[in-house]
């Protein structure tokens, strides 16, 4: 069975489901892509990672990752091994220094882990056949950091008339606040501005 390495491109709100985000897997070396539908609290997980956030308190991701680390067990990769009527499924593969586990996983919580481990996603070049989409090369730049649904249907943001600075300071006060959702949504205003700037 042929695999495929992936990496995060990207996560923002979800506009046809509501309460829901999109997570955006890119093949390594390609240009197929994997929307897939996550729950706000996943979400947050992955955007504090990719942001370099530091909550004030640890998220249960964070709190895995020290246990782990405390009794030295390693996440050695995520595999996304089946997709099921629109379900992906995962295995964390884990070792404990004298032998290697698989654990079945949600592939939302099986990323925000991989982020934190930094270890490898991969996919079987099937399920990347079925489910993934590929993006033309000038739209590209236009989905680093956003969802299928940004690009699909392209909306104003309600933050877009604040200043960077006002922007920064407000990210700041969310994470403070453990407002991680609100803090994705600056977040996604202050990516689409440095694509337009860059």
């Amino acid at each position: 069975m042929k695999r495929v390495k992936l990496k995060v491109m990207g996560i923002s709100y979800s506009q046809t489901q509501s309460g829901a985000y999109a997570l955006i897997l890119t093949e390594e070396k390609g240009d197929r892509r994997i929307p897939i539908i996550i729950g706000g609290f996943e979400a947050q997980a992955i955007v504090i990672k990719l942001e370099s956030l530091n909550p004030p308190r640890p998220l249960t991701h964070d709190l895995f990752k020290t246990f782990a680390d405390e009794f030295r067990i390693s996440v050695l990769e995520v595999f996304i091994y089946k997709l099921e009527e629109g379900v992906f499924f995962s295995k964390l593969i884990c070792n404990n220094g004298e032998k290697e586990i698989s654990l079945d996983s949600r592939t939302s919580d099986a990323v925000a882990l991989a982020l934190r481990f930094g270890c490898s996603i991969y996919i079987t070049e099937d399920i990347l056949d079925k489910a993934g989409i590929t993006i033309s090369q000038s739209n590209t730049d236009d989905l680093a950091g956003s969802s299928v649904d940004s690009l699909l249907e392209p909306g104003n943001s309600k933050y877009d008339t604040f200043t960077d600075d006002e922007l920064y300071k407000m990210i700041d006060e969310a994470v403070k606040t453990e407002d991680y959702e609100r803090a994705a949504a600056i977040r996604d205003e202050i990516e689409k501005r440095k694509r337009k700037k860059g």
